[in-house]
């Protein structure tokens, strides 16, 4: 769990105003160095960051500089990428349910492609043939993860090609030619039980003694951090130790070492991030005492999206007595950031701190009730660097076009309800 200084994130919203995101640049460094200490150093190991967790260009330039790839599931995010100095090798594209128009973008600008669909597949093959080698990503049908909206690895998921349709896979890449140099899958997020992703990994390296030319194996990511206090993590220790041994004795029987990639988000950046917000009131009611903040879903979606836990404290009466509140925020739809939450004493004007704030926050956010975003922050070497700015209405109007007509037909119904003079 983040562990910010509270009296540093009062001078944060005093400097910078709120809502406000902060990211610590050394907690995303140590969850980097955590990762790739986990595994064996005789393995290539790739972290491919999963950039859709924050999307921010200077935190792709700072996990760049640690020696990460790019996990990017859009051509905006490719580009993005691309402008943070990544080079086209260095990104994977993954895409889901996209037109060939953004696979071929990609194939022009080099990058890495990964495909889940044999359809798409089989588009891919007439037009490109072997001339552009090709990652597949398999559904291995194992639920893992915290729940179903964030698993993604079973039989009913959207993503990824079937397990069960081998045998179709095999025939459109002998028939048609492709070369298959990479194998990819990604079973969800949250996931605790190692055996779990273990099964699932065993499936993908059965799977890949079929394909002779294969340079890498991807096997996403999806490690649990912990939001709640004291809350159950990933030992990510044990499994990189598990599956060093595994892939290693993999390579062995594949006749030659390949790349084993990883491509975790939310485990680099979810520590390093809080989002705070100040109490405009509290408001008690027959059954409950809100606290209402100056934010809403807009900013932080989680959670009302997955039904998520951030733990939440008042940083400004960190001594306060113990009380229930449900923190609430400003936006006109119900959006509850947590029920019944035992926080010292909230009053007027008191600064909330959202934990685990750094993944799948300020990237979700939007404009919704016509709200701006809030500017963001990173803390590096113990000082706080502004790294976006804090929208203004003026952005909320960048590409809308305000046409006359509408004006111009108002003042003439409101000429003719205007009695004649006599």
């Amino acid at each position: 769990m983040t562990t910010f200084p509270i009296n540093q994130a009062t001078t944060w919203v005093e400097d910078f105003g709120s809502p406000l995101y902060v990211y610590d640049a050394s907690t995303i460094e140590r969850q980097y160095h955590r990762i790739t200490d986990a595994f064996d150093a005789s393995i290539d190991l790739g972290i491919h960051y999963a950039c859709k967790a924050l999307n921010n260009i200077n935190v792709l330039k700072l996990l760049k500089s640690l020696g990460a790839g790019l996990d990017a599931v859009s051509m905006g995010e490719v580009h993005l990428g691309l402008r943070a100095g990544f080079s086209p090798e260095e990104i994977l594209f993954t895409p889901n349910g996209v037109g060939m128009s953004e696979i071929r973008e990609a194939a022009q600008l080099g990058v890495q492609i990964n495909i889940d669909n044999l359809e798409t597949l089989e588009e891919f093959a007439n037009e490109f043939g072997n001339s552009i080698p090709v990652c597949v990503r398999i559904n291995p049908h194992i639920m893992a993860g915290g729940n179903s909206k964030i698993s993604v690895g079973h039989i009913d998921s959207k993503f990824g090609i079937s397990i069960h349709q081998v045998r179709h896979l095999h025939r459109i890449v002998n028939n048609m030619g492709l070369h298959v140099h990479g194998l990819h899958m990604h079973t969800g997020s949250d996931i605790l039980d190692i055996d779990a992703f273990m099964r699932g990994a065993s499936l993908l390296l059965d799977l890949a003694h079929d394909f002779k030319e294969l340079t890498y194996i991807d096997f996403g990511s999806g490690f649990k951090v912990g939001y709640r206090p004291d809350e159950s993590t990933t030992d990510i220790e044990s499994f990189g130790a598990k599956m060093s041994d595994r892939f290693q004795d993999f390579c062995l029987e594949y006749g030659r070492d390949l790349k084993l990639i990883f491509e975790p988000g939310k485990f680099l950046v979810s520590e390093s991030g809080i989002f705070l917000t100040t109490v405009n009131s509290t408001k008690t009611t027959p059954s409950t005492v809100f606290a209402q903040v100056n934010s809403g879903f807009n900013h932080f979606p989680r959670p009302m999206l997955y039904d998520a836990y951030h733990h939440i404290e008042n940083v400004s009466n960190p001594e306060g007595e113990q009380r229930i509140y449900t923190v609430v925020g400003y936006i006109c739809e119900t959006d509850t950031f947590g029920y019944d939450r035992k926080i010292a004493e909230v009053r007027s004007g008191d600064i909330l701190a959202f934990h685990n704030a750094g993944a799948y926050c300020s990237s979700m956010a939007s404009n919704y009730n016509s709200r701006v975003r809030p500017a963001e922050v990173m803390i590096i070497d113990g000082q706080a660097h502004l790294i976006k700015a804090r929208e203004t209405f003026e952005d909320l109007m960048v590409g809308q076009i305000e046409l006359d007509t509408f004006a111009q037909e108002k003042t003439d119904a409101q000429q003719t309800l205007v009695p004649s003079e006599v």
